[in-house]
């Protein structure tokens, strides 16, 4: 889903410019909280979307246009928190990329993608 006019962030970007609307009191907590809350919300509209619009995800063609901005909405929520998140632990968006990235590309070239446990 593409928007027009809007500026493309680095990680990094994103996370500078989030950091000027993180008002809260409780680091680490309130926007631990608020991630899984806003991952719920998510969730909530991809169930709706299988209740309400017989949407198979077969194809993501069958996604309303509509409902995708819907759901993008609150993936930004997601994203602010996991910026606000990282910021309260002193790590950038940044880093947290790459280190997942690092880690998916090994367990692919070592042919663990697929399973269970955090240290495959």
């Amino acid at each position: 889903m593409k928007t027009t006019g809007i500026h493309e962030y680095t990680m990094n970007e994103y996370q500078a410019d989030a950091a000027s609307t993180m008002i809260y009191k409780w680091k680490v907590i309130y926007p631990a909280l608020g991630l899984a809350n806003e991952a719920g919300e998510v969730l909530g509209k991809i169930k709706k979307l299988i209740r309400d619009q017989d949407v198979t995800f077969d194809g993501m063609d069958t996604i309303p246009a509509q409902k995708k901005a819907e759901i993008c909405d609150e993936l930004g929520d997601v994203l602010w928190y996991i910026a606000a998140l990282s910021k309260d632990l002193g790590i950038t968006m940044n880093e947290v990329a790459a280190m997942n990235n690092e880690k998916l590309q090994s367990r692919k070239i070592r042919g663990v993608i697929k399973g269970s446990g955090d240290k495959r």
